[in-house]
């Protein structure tokens, strides 16, 4: 993930007008909740950080990313500022480190050159921070306060540090080198056709969230949108289906390619997704330190928005825009309502999605059934983040919230959305309406796409 999920303190956290953040969500169980959240989160950083040696954490296996070592100290240092600092008003245990893990100060490219804590003392400050923030989650009163209602900081900080491990996840698939992680094989996909686009009808629906207790500051406030009728694909575009473009000629046609990423890729040499080799007519893609065959009903994995966007030209249709996206995942037509996920408003279960890692790759197109949408549209959640068409702009209404750091500094055109997280993206850092951005060159990232086209008035059931 981008520099754009770096948690940056503040003094002052002021609530958005209006009062809590949070709405009316219940607090039963926010202290449960947060806890398991923390514990997660942990025992997946130390999984990313234990399974290579201190020369592969101290190294910066791409510029594009920052060294292991780098994310795991940062995480502990988030920690210490908003939750022991700013929550629990204890004294600073490394003020002097602020700056070396401060992400908007330093870029990833230079963060080598920094005075990095070596591994063993990197782990040793992130556990000291994290005994003493349990005391303070043990004992906080989780209301009022905006940071602490719903035990909003310490959710913030558990998807801060989820985060950071799809950065690290992202770091352990650009390096060189044997396999360092393992996971079994997504579920196959059940027996059956499924069409290959649905009709999401034309009307309004709710987008964004008041009440979701740890939705972050981009997501709000819910608010009306009206959306035309449109097509879209039933499941995120395959692999074998992206090579069908490569095959016509795709990355060769100028007509297909927005300006910027056609200079991107003559200037660069891009001609198949990230991590792709051809070999004896054969397209082989390397994994996590595996090198196999591209699997042909897999979703296509490694493209940047310049990229999918091509596709969808080529294909004839376009990329979804955020609205469209968010209303094929969430809307209801039976009631009206829109709902937490595509399944409902439970959490994520394992039969509806491919998420935390639990797999080290998404799962066939049509997997899943249990998370499928009202509309009948599969996948929306987890295996692939999914380009949208739609800059990354604030909803009307937006108030930042607790900092201006975390969105409204990236707001513009530079930043394309992407949204339903992907395999390496855990269920807290993934909702219906989260938001995730990144500038439309990014490859490394765990990116694919779905494709729309515009329903026509008076046909396909268009209203």
């Amino acid at each position: 993930m981008s520099d754009h999920q770096q948690t940056r303190a503040a003094g002052t956290a002021a609530a958005p007008s209006g009062g809590s953040p949070h709405g009316d969500a219940p607090l039963a169980g926010a202290r449960d909740r947060a806890l398991d959240a923390l514990v997660a989160a942990r025992a997946r950083t130390a999984l990313l950080t234990s399974c290579v040696d201190d020369g592969e954490l101290t190294a910066q296996h791409s510029p594009l990313m920052s060294p292991l070592v780098w994310d795991l100290a940062h995480i502990g240092n988030q920690e210490e500022q908003w939750l022991l600092r700013t929550v629990g008003g204890r004294e600073a245990l490394r003020p002097e480190i602020d700056s070396v893990y401060d992400a908007f100060e330093h870029p990833r490219a230079s963060r080598p050159s920094l005075p990095l804590l070596a591994p063993a003392e990197a782990r040793l400050y992130a556990a000291d921070v994290r005994g003493r923030v349990l005391d303070i989650l043990e004992k906080a009163e989780l209301e009022g306060a905006p940071l602490l209602d719903a035990a909003f900081a310490f959710g913030m900080i558990a998807q801060h540090e989820q985060q950071h491990d799809e950065t690290m996840l992202i770091t352990h698939q650009l390096r060189r080198g044997p396999a360092a992680l393992t996971a079994p094989e997504p579920p196959d996909p059940p027996a059956g056709a499924l069409p290959a686009e649905v009709l999401v009808p034309g009307g309004p629906f709710t987008m964004g969230t008041s009440t979701e207790p740890w939705a972050l500051d981009n997501e709000r406030p819910a608010h009306r949108r009206e959306v035309p009728a449109f097509w879209i694909d039933t499941t995120p575009v395959t692999c074998g289906a992206y090579q069908a473009f490569i095959d016509d000629g795709g990355y060769g046609e100028r007509r297909w390619w927005a300006d910027e990423g056609w200079d991107q890729i003559r200037r660069h040499g891009i001609g198949a997704p990230l991590f792709w080799r051809r070999e004896g007519g054969v397209w082989l893609r390397r994994r996590f330190g595996v090198t196999e065959e591209v699997p042909a009903d897999e979703p296509v994995l490694h493209v940047s928005w310049y990229e999918a966007d091509a596709y969808a030209r080529w294909a004839g249709r376009r990329l979804p825009t955020e609205a469209e996206w968010e209303k094929a995942a969430r809307h209801d037509p039976a009631s009206g309502r829109s709902r937490r996920y595509p399944w409902g408003d439970a959490d994520p279960a394992l039969d509806h999605a491919n998420l935390g890692q639990r797999h080290l790759r998404p799962a066939r197109a049509g997997s899943y059934p249990a998370g499928e949408s009202p509309h009948g549209v599969r996948q929306l959640i987890g295996d692939v983040w999914e380009w949208t068409a739609s800059d990354f702009l604030p909803y009307p209404g937006f108030v930042a919230f607790p900092y201006r750091e975390y969105s409204e500094v990236f707001f513009g055109p530079g930043h394309k959305v992407l949204r339903g997280g992907a395999f390496g993206v855990d269920r807290v850092a993934c909702r219906g309406t989260f938001r995730n951005w990144d500038l439309p060159v990014r490859r490394q990232i765990f990116s694919g796409f779905r494709t729309a086209r515009d329903a026509r008035a008076g046909q396909d059931g268009a209203s």
